[in-house]
């Protein structure tokens, strides 16, 4: 079994503060580059071995928000004469005490091939002439010590990049990897435009509708009355089953795929009584299931501006019949 896809838990104490990714050109070097800062590292790409343990001191000598910078950085054969320096470079690193972990990525020479050509790039170790075969053997004996000293080793021959993404998060990130989603829940009101940037838009505007009570309607659905008129309902009570039921079943290809935002838009009419109640209780359900989740109001304010419009309208017609009365 490869070593990378061993079942294993990763505490945070574990997780390394550097990490080299390098490895075959074709791979999945650039893939991998996007998971890591994903998950918060901060990322070097093509930087000269030579310059690695500068790296690190720069890092431990500059205050950052947050306590420590995890740091990614992508050495290979792109950086030339730079490159033969590396094995060396990290043997350095171990006799002053810097602690990392090298992530070596790899694949079948027809697959890389197949890549190159589909992609039109130069290999670039294709630079006087050779063939594309050519130039990977001259990589494999160039990284052939690096490969053998990998703390991991990734074949992503036959590797799907959704597969590469979760491969790479089981190895470098702790806890669910739900916690990795991202997911805004935010009303929204119709009449104030749909909106453009929700993955998943339910409209809720088949629920009755609290502005029609009199009482309910300077009210928002953050309010205990709005939100027991809109939630308590039978009808109500048979949309969030089925609601749940639809987000049981694609939040976790969500996550499968890698996704790393997820904005959901609940929108009624108006945007301050039925959707903000709704997207309160989906913000609530989705946190109970691990996902981390934050709700905004898009149109609340809209709303709550246009009754205190309203209400200074009525006054004033109150005043001009006051003034005909007299």
């Amino acid at each position: 079994m490869d070593r990378e896809l061993e079942p294993r838990k990763v505490e945070p104490e574990e997780l390394p503060d550097f990490v080299i990714v390098t490895g075959m050109s074709g791979a999945g070097r650039t893939e991998a580059m996007h998971v890591f800062e994903d998950l918060g590292y901060f990322c070097v790409d093509n930087l000269p071995s030579s310059l690695l343990g500068e790296l690190v001191r720069v890092n431990e000598d500059t205050e950052h928000a947050g306590g420590r910078r995890r740091l990614a950085v992508v050495c290979d054969s792109r950086n030339g004469d730079f490159f033969g320096d590396l094995e060396a470079e990290l043997a350095a690193m171990e006799e002053a005490g810097i602690s990392y972990k090298t992530l070596f990525l790899d694949a079948a020479d027809d697959k890389l091939i197949a890549r190159y050509k589909s992609s039109r790039r130069r290999h670039p170790l294709c630079t006087d002439g050779t063939t594309i075969w050519q130039g990977i053997q001259r990589e494999r004996h160039m990284l052939m010590g690096l490969r053998d000293r990998a703390d991991f080793v990734i074949d992503t021959t036959d590797m799907l990049p959704q597969k590469l993404r979760s491969t790479i998060r089981g190895l470098f990130s702790t806890g669910s990897e739900r916690k990795g989603l991202a997911v805004t829940v935010y009303s929204f009101g119709f009449k104030h435009g749909a909106p453009y940037d929700a993955d998943l838009v339910m409209d809720v505007r088949f629920l009755p509708n609290p502005y029609y009570d009199p009482e309910l309607r300077p009210l928002t659905g953050l309010d205990a009355p709005v939100r027991d008129f809109v939630r308590m309902r039978e009808e109500t009570i048979e949309f969030e089953q089925k609601w749940h039921d639809l987000l049981d079943v694609v939040m976790p290809g969500y996550v499968a795929e890698g996704k790393q935002q997820l904005a959901i838009g609940v929108g009624c009419t108006g945007g301050q009584h039925r959707s903000v109640a709704l997207a309160e209780a989906t913000g609530d359900y989705l946190k109970s299931k691990g996902y981390r989740v934050s709700v905004a109001h898009r149109d609340l304010r809209l709303a709550e501006r246009g009754h205190d419009v309203q209400r200074e309208s009525d006054n004033v017609l109150d005043a001009r019949a006051a003034g005909k009365d007299a």
